[in-house]
């Protein structure tokens, strides 16, 4: 075994002859991407984009800063001060292989708790071209149930009041827009890379309305100037385990503190508007578009709902993991008459997308060993997931008269799951889901009531007014209450 080198820019050409590394010099980039919330996506999907345009081209003026904007990111802050911002990513394939390659697009790292200032300073710099965020879906401060900015934050409250002293995402970047419009500067790009629907359009909306309650003017010129482009990003970023950064040292000879794992498979469609310029991505590998939307769309009916389809069958038969499903040949056939005869039909023609070789890929990712992803994980807060990936798709096929039997029976799953809480061995499952009571209130009535459970329009819109629909998921609870042998009412449907 050879002796681990610390990863730190000192060391990288020794490094480089171990596993690859930048091929670029990183002293004289500029920073034209300021990035909040640097998280393990981020580090394998843009700031690996980035990288890779790095080491094809001449890409200097895209260098990468992160922010951190709450106390937990000071770690990341402080390992990345001692590795001189390099990290390593470590694609994990199905076979066993794992490639792992020194990432240096991140070139600097900032956090914004405890003096904002110099963080402001940067996002309003003329060099700084685009602010991309990936904070999840809770950063957005919006009210789940209305959709609303969410004004009772008090980090709202106090921004509001205090401009100078921002806390939240959008205090930093009213603060940074105002000074870009004062100095005649033109605006820098908002650039969601969050896993939400239509994210650009979110933050666009969240930021237009705060603005406008601090600053009606600098509202009226973020409307104007600065725009938000939809995205669609995907790729499976499992948390970073001690084994993993132990593999890389007795492996491969380095010490990263805080490498990052994901999957052989990464996409990323970006809606080509920018205020102020933007990188060449297009030249490895990503897809800009007029509309995101069919994209977007793809996705949330085929891989979201995918999960979803095979997590609640997967967790009532015993299944531990997405992985250990798909290798269970009937889920595998299960999952993929679900895509081909319900899920594709109602997607169209998308423009760069294969999407036989899609769903192909989908199954090959969905069964990598190496990404052992809990049903239990996918399982979580279906209440949010399945009017957003599954119903809307059972509601479109009873419109064009096509089949509804696959994702009838999930439903009828989520059911049983929400009432009886143990799969078909008896043994206890967790149920982690915010409208949880409900669920399980509505779903212990069904003995008495079959169609208690899809009453709550809320999540299943006017599907209890729909005969053909009613009646084949009566059939399918009766049959999971009367024997909770999921497999065989799989093979049914089959």
């Amino acid at each position: 075994m050879k002796t681990p080198l610390q990863l730190n820019q000192e060391n990288l050409q020794e490094i480089e002859s171990r596993i690859p590394a930048p091929k670029y010099g990183r002293s004289s980039d500029k920073t034209g991407i300021v990035h909040i919330g640097v998280g393990g996506f981020h580090r394998a999907h843009l700031a690996y984009y980035l990288h890779q345009l790095k080491n094809s081209s001449e890409a200097s003026e895209w260098g990468i800063c992160g922010i951190g904007l709450r106390e937990a990111d000071s770690k990341l802050h402080d390992i990345f001060n001692t590795q001189d911002h390099l990290y390593t990513l470590m694609v994990k394939h199905p076979d066993g292989n794992i490639e792992p390659e020194v990432i240096g697009s991140i070139v600097d790292f900032k956090m914004g708790t405890t003096d904002p200032e110099p963080v402001i300073a940067l996002m309003a710099h003329a060099d700084t071209k685009i602010v991309s965020l990936t904070i999840t879906e809770g950063g957005y401060n919006f009210n789940p149930t209305t959709g609303e900015f969410n004004f009772d934050n008090p980090d709202i409250q106090h921004e509001l009041q205090h401009p100078e002293d921002p806390k939240t995402v959008y205090g930093f970047l009213t603060a940074a827009l105002k000074r870009r419009r004062d100095a005649g500067l033109p605006a820098f790009t908002v650039l969601s890379c969050d896993n939400i629907e239509h994210n650009g359009d979110m933050v666009r909306k969240m930021l237009g309305t705060f603005a406008e309650a601090q600053d009606p003017d600098l509202a009226k010129w973020i409307a104007q100037e600065v725009t938000f482009p939809n995205s669609m990003v995907d790729r499976i970023t499992p948390v970073t385990t001690k084994a993993d950064i132990e593999i890389l040292a007795q492996d491969y000879g380095l010490n990263d503190a805080w490498p990052v794992t994901c999957e052989p498979f990464i996409q990323w469609v970006v809606e080509d508007k920018f205020s102020n310029g933007r990188p060449p991505l297009e030249k490895v590998g990503v897809q800009f578009v007029p509309d995101v939307g069919p994209y977007e769309k793809m996705k949330l009916r085929l891989l979201n709902a995918g999960h979803s389809v095979i997590g609640l069958l997967g967790v009532l038969h015993g299944h531990p993991t997405i992985n250990a499903c798909v290798e269970d040949e009937l889920f595998a056939t299960y999952l993929r008459a679900f895509l081909d005869q319900e899920a594709t039909p109602i997607l169209g023609n998308i423009i760069g997308i294969d999407l036989e070789d899609y769903k192909d890929s989908l199954l090959e990712r969905f069964a990598n060993p190496n990404i052992k992803d809990s049903v239990s994980r996918i399982c979580a807060e279906s209440s949010a997931k399945l009017p957003k990936f599954l119903i809307p798709t059972i509601q479109e096929n009873l419109t064009t008269g096509g089949s509804i039997k696959f994702a009838t029976l999930v439903i009828a799953a989520w059911c049983y799951y929400s009432d009886k809480q143990v799969n078909q061995n008896g043994q206890p499952l967790e149920i982690i889901d915010a409208m949880h009571g409900q669920l399980h209130q509505a779903a212990k009535q069904t003995t008495t009531d079959p169609l208690a459970f899809i009453r709550q329009e809320s999540l299943f819109g006017n599907l209890i007014r729909n005969e053909r629909f009613t009646k084949l998921y009566t059939e399918a609870v009766q049959k999971i209450y009367k024997d909770a042998n999921i497999k065989k009412h799989m093979r049914e449907m089959i």
